[in-house]
């Protein structure tokens, strides 16, 4: 039984589920989260009857990134261990066989953009926040994390977010890349649900190759 992350589907959206993150009050990611991240995208990799996938950290905050105060009572090995354990997570995610799309409310720092990243495509409100904070805290991102963000904004932009560790709008972020889609601030999981209904219908498989088609 996951703690923190928990995949919902409902009668009313079929072939639709959401992976929700619920580690209140701002969804900081341990590795106990990893973990269960993890374990919510093997589940979805393997549901033939899932056609689409929304992540989503519920309407107040996507996720601030990870839990800083956790990080620093690890030793050394500890630390190693749990960035393998993150690595390995968001590569699940990225890997799911389905269209994903994640859905942006709040904020999305450091791990939680690079999460929100490991999607094929972000929505958010036009009020969010979102940045690559690491250095705020004395922390680099994993080359991972630069290269989705690379991926998305270009190299030298991803240079600046880094290095500067500065938040960035909603607008802006939707210029550079960050952002696919802006919604009202209510209507961030409506929207996201709408895109990935798009494909509902959609032979699996044949999304599953279509994805897989990237990979290379």
């Amino acid at each position: 039984m996951r703690e923190f992350v928990g995949v919902h589907t409902s009668e009313e959206q079929p072939g639709i589920a959401t992976v929700l993150l619920s580690r209140p009050p701002t969804n900081a990611l341990t590795r106990q989260v990893y973990r269960e991240l993890h374990a919510a995208a093997d589940e979805l990799t393997g549901r033939d009857d899932i056609a689409a996938v929304i992540v989503f950290g519920g309407h107040e905050i996507f996720s601030a990134g990870d839990d800083i105060p956790a990080l620093r009572t690890l030793d050394p090995q500890e630390k190693a261990v749990a960035a393998e354990v993150a690595g390995r997570a968001l590569a699940a995610v990225a890997a799911i066989p389905k269209p994903t799309v994640a859905a942006i409310t709040g904020y999305a720092l450091g791990s939680g953009l690079t999460l929100a990243l490991a999607a094929d495509w972000r929505i958010s409100g036009d009020n969010v926040k979102v940045g690559s904070t690491e250095i705020l805290a004395g922390r680099t991102p994993g080359p991972d994390a630069t290269a989705l963000l690379a991926q998305a904004v270009g190299l030298s932009k991803a240079k600046d977010l880094v290095f500067s560790g500065r938040f960035v709008g909603a607008a802006e972020a939707h210029t550079l890349g960050l952002l696919d889609e802006l919604a009202a601030p209510d209507g961030v999981y409506d929207a996201a649900a709408a895109w990935a209904r798009r494909f509902a219908d959609y032979p699996p498989q044949v999304l599953a190759a279509a994805k897989a088609a990237f990979a290379h």
